[in-house]
């Protein structure tokens, strides 16, 4: 029965059991010692050196892959982190930019309605002065036409009250010159 021979290794900081960086030659010199079973003297079991080997190459490309697996998935998981923060980050953007817009488009909307509330007043107070001036000229107009008319009725009833003068001077002549007629008619001797 073969027995394996193993030495309890506590590595501290680097330090090899108090050997410093260099003590790997105490494993050296086990395997060199045939502390494996059939050992490396004389090549006496020269299969289990080699599943040995394989055994060893089988972990260490366990170990290689695990860390390629490790540096792979840290990548990707860094990559997946930097585009949700990408995403994230753009999307903050997008929702200032959209609430920005939205802020500024309800100020527009807000300064439109002032300005519109404002053209209302206005256009208030022009129709008003507008109502006012037309009604203050229409007054004017008729008092005018009023007076003209007034003048004219006033014209037309001396015009008349002067055709009646003149008609009963006219009337009164006449009058007269018949009267007249009558008296010397009457005072001339027949003949």
């Amino acid at each position: 029965m073969e027995t394996s021979t193993y030495m309890p290794v506590a590595p501290t900081g680097g330090n090899f059991g108090g050997f410093g960086d260099s003590g790997w030659w105490i494993i050296l010199l086990f395997l060199f010692a045939g502390g494996f079973g059939g050992g490396f003297g004389g090549l006496g079991n020269n299969a289990a050196g080699f599943v040995n080997a394989d055994v060893q190459r089988g972990f260490d490309q366990s170990a290689v892959m695990g860390g390629v697996n490790n540096l792979q998935n840290g990548i990707t998981s860094g990559f997946g982190d930097i585009q949700t923060s990408l995403c994230g980050g753009f999307a903050g953007i997008n929702a200032a930019i959209n609430n920005g817009f939205a802020q500024a488009e309800i100020g527009e909307n807000a300064r439109q309605m002032a300005n519109m509330n404002q053209m209302f007043a206005l256009q208030t107070s022009i129709s008003n002065g507008i109502r006012d001036i037309i009604s203050n000229q229409t007054a004017n107009t008729e008092r005018i036409l009023g007076t003209m008319c007034q003048d004219k009725i006033d014209a037309k009833n001396e015009k008349i009250l002067e055709l009646q003068n003149a008609l009963n001077m006219a009337n009164l002549s006449a009058s007269q010159v018949a009267q007249t007629a009558q008296i010397i008619t009457a005072l001339t001797p027949a003949a």
